[in-house]
């Protein structure tokens, strides 16, 4: 079952968000919007996505906050569109993680070009990056997707990643210390109860009995194991 990759348009004109998001859906892209800071952060919280195209003066911030905060977490490719044509702004943005600068008002074939572009250097070589199977669920850690019985299950950001360092690390115990520091950096002001309330909506999401969970598993005092199945067809790709 093939995933469309997914686009977030952080920009407060409705008009230009309203045609660039037709543009990208008529070329096969999922397309959401958020008009501020805040909204963004809302979405990112729940969601994910393959690229975001972010405006860098909006209404309650700068696009360079978003930006900031989602490197602390995540590599998804940023392109930044902005009036503000100065060097400064453009090295600013993409010494702060930012993939692209798109200078407006701009061209929807050179905005499409770009978007294309950076989707196949960031997600081109998907196939080699790993897959994990186990049971009915497939982890595709490139395109950041997850299937159970062949069915998309949408995950947050932080759910996602924390369900990808729990394949990449399986049949051991990984104290809640460890998740925490490395799903939500070092420098997040999340709290371990963070950790266990995560746990629990991928139990939710993936498990055939969250109350009696097969594979994320929960070592007492200690933290979490995930249980990567030794049977044919189960094994970490």
């Amino acid at each position: 079952m093939s995933m469309k990759k997914r686009i977030l348009i952080i920009e407060d004109d409705n008009d230009l968000a309203g045609i660039t998001g037709d543009m990208l859906q008529n070329y096969g892209y999922e397309v959401r919007r958020a008009e501020n800071c805040e909204a963004a952060f809302h979405i990112l919280t729940d969601e994910q996505f393959h690229l975001l195209l972010v405006d860098i003066n909006l209404p309650d911030g700068s696009g360079f906050d978003v930006c900031r905060e989602l490197r602390r977490v995540s590599k998804v490719p940023v392109i930044f569109a902005s009036a503000r044509t100065d060097e400064d702004d453009k090295i600013k943005g993409l010494d702060m993680g930012g993939d692209d600068y798109l200078a407006k008002p701009y061209s929807l074939r050179e905005m499409l070009a770009r978007v294309n572009a950076l989707m196949r250097r960031s997600y081109g070589a998907e196939e080699e990056a790993p897959v994990y199977h186990f049971g009915k669920i497939k982890v595709d850690s490139g395109m950041r997707t997850v299937e159970r019985n062949g069915e998309e299950v949408r995950l947050a950001l932080r759910e996602f990643d924390l369900l990808a360092y729990l394949c990449a690390h399986p049949n051991r115990t990984i104290p809640k210390e460890e998740l925490l520091h490395e799903v939500w950096s070092a420098f997040s002001e999340a709290e371990l109860a963070t950790v266990a309330v995560h746990i629990r909506w991928l139990r939710e999401k993936l498990e055939e009995n969250p109350a009696k969970p097969q594979y994320i598993r929960t070592v007492w005092g200690a933290g979490y194991r995930f249980e990567m199945p030794e049977e044919p067809g189960n094994a970490c790709k």
